[in-house]
């Protein structure tokens, strides 16, 4: 998902308001109270202002907060009386509205009434060139939306004066405005680069004993420090620009390769643990990954969902954290057809024995096909072995391998070396997915919700 900030007052229906703007994104029912909707869409990921002033707060002070901005052109200038105005706003009035303090009370309160009210109708204007011009925030990421047609000729004039080329502006009741929120909504890059700075502002905060990274690195290699564990959250979290670049696979390339670079001195096999068969998985997946970044061209063209499930399996790799699935990793998993765990049990088969080939006989055999050998070997290697002899004319099969190493090395089963003797030597493989066996019925396990996320991506023909 993608993170907005709406400012909006409110001055018709809260709940038909809320409806016409957010109805293609958010199905439960808007509260009819706009401060008690205000605290309930934080949850869903829209911040609500009520106000211009608070508005202008949010824009200056927690713009990394959002990617897209919803405005309306009309808005009260703040909540309370005179004595409840910041001094941003105050200075604004008094250098464009052309308020000045009386010495009066009563009049000084007529004047700043009538600044106010000068503000009102063209405060959706004051927002958007703070965002645009002094802050450079993409045009493209903000929506103009307002109910108060009289404004329209206000406004435009303002961005006339100002000799800034005047946005769309929509009724909030046009089919526009709900097909622009839900294209940001879904918007595969924006809800990668969300997951992403969650997931290091969250990471960033665990306690000193939850970084297990330096359990995996040899002992004659330098482990890695709080400082630089900082430095390298940080790098990530700010690595993908706002707005989307129109090459994205070069960005996300050069990504994981930053993500990756840690494991140039990790030894995997010190993951090996029977109980923590994924940990393995994981410390595999990235030393490969690290590894083929600097010997090959494989990551040429990866998409959103390769680099989310890098990123998850690379944090859950070098931290300890909840068997539950995270909030970041929730978005980031969204970018993937799921399907059931009824849906897998059909495909996988769950009897013995199997009576027909299944995904992993199926990757393993053609593996093996590949590499022109029928010697049984573990799955990492055998693909490790192919990609080292120069197999790079088919990147996106690679790229698959590293998801099937998921599958591979966490589920329980063994590899029937075949018979030289025989002329039938095909090699026989026998795995079964222990993770549907152990978890199946618990609810929200990450180990489950990453298989079923990730199979279609991992199995597609």
């Amino acid at each position: 998902m993608s993170y907005f900030l709406w400012v909006e007052d409110f001055e018709n229906s809260v709940e038909t308001t809320a409806n016409n703007v957010l109805g293609s994104i958010i199905e439960t029912p808007f509260d009819k109270d706009k401060r008690k909707l205000r605290k309930n869409l934080k949850n869903q990921g829209v911040f609500l202002e009520l106000n211009f002033q608070d508005g202008f707060s949010f824009v200056k002070n927690n713009l990394n907060r959002i990617d897209y901005i919803i405005l309306d052109i009309d808005l009260i200038s703040h909540s309370g009386g005179i004595e409840d105005i910041s001094n941003d706003v105050l200075i604004l009035l008094e250098e464009f509205q052309g308020y000045k303090r009386e010495q009066n009370e009563s009049e000084d309160g007529e004047s700043f009434k009538e600044a106010c009210n000068k503000l009102k109708g063209i405060a959706g204007f004051y927002l958007y060139t703070q965002l645009v011009v002094e802050l450079g925030f993409p045009k493209t990421h903000i929506l103009f939306c307002s109910n108060h047609g009289e404004n329209t000729k206000t406004i435009q004039k303002a961005f006339e004066d100002a000799k800034i080329s005047l946005p769309p502006i929509y009724e909030k009741s046009n089919i526009g405005v709900q097909a622009w929120v839900k294209s940001c909504y879904k918007n595969p890059y924006s809800r990668l680069r969300r997951g992403i700075i969650e997931g290091c502002q969250y990471l960033r905060n665990l306690a000193d004993d939850k970084l297990r990274f330096n359990n995996f690195i040899k002992e004659s290699n330098k482990h890695i420090t709080r400082e630089d564990l900082y430095d390298y959250l940080d790098v990530l979290a700010n690595f993908l620009p706002l707005k989307e670049p129109q090459d994205k696979s070069a960005l996300y390339k050069l990504f994981v390769r930053t993500l990756a670079h840690e494991w140039e001195s990790v030894e995997p096999n010190k993951a090996l643990d029977k109980n923590k068969r994924e940990l393995f998985a994981f410390a595999w997946i990235m030393k490969m990954t690290r590894n083929w970044l600097a010997h090959s061209r494989i990551f040429e063209s990866i998409n959103e969902q390769d680099v989310s499930y890098l990123f998850i399996v690379n944090m859950r790799s070098m931290f300890v954290l909840s068997d539950n699935l995270l909030e970041h990793e929730k978005y980031l998993l969204k970018l993937f057809n799921s399907l059931s765990v009824t849906e897998i049990e059909k495909e996988i088969g769950n009897k013995q024995p199997f009576t027909r080939k299944l995904p992993l006989e199926r990757s393993y055999a053609n593996l093996l096909n590949k590499t022109q050998t029928k010697q049984a070997m573990s799955f990492h290697n055998a693909l490790n072995e192919l990609q080292k002899y120069g197999y790079d004319n088919d990147n996106d099969y690679l790229i698959q391998g590293l998801y099937q190493i998921f599958w591979f090395l966490t589920s329980r089963g063994y590899v029937n070396v075949y018979d030289t003797k025989s002329r039938d030597s095909t090699t026989k493989l026998n795995y079964q997915f222990s993770y549907f066996d152990y978890y199946k019925n618990e609810k929200d396990n990450y180990l489950l919700e990453l298989a079923r996320h990730i199979y279609k991506r991992s199995f597609k023909e």
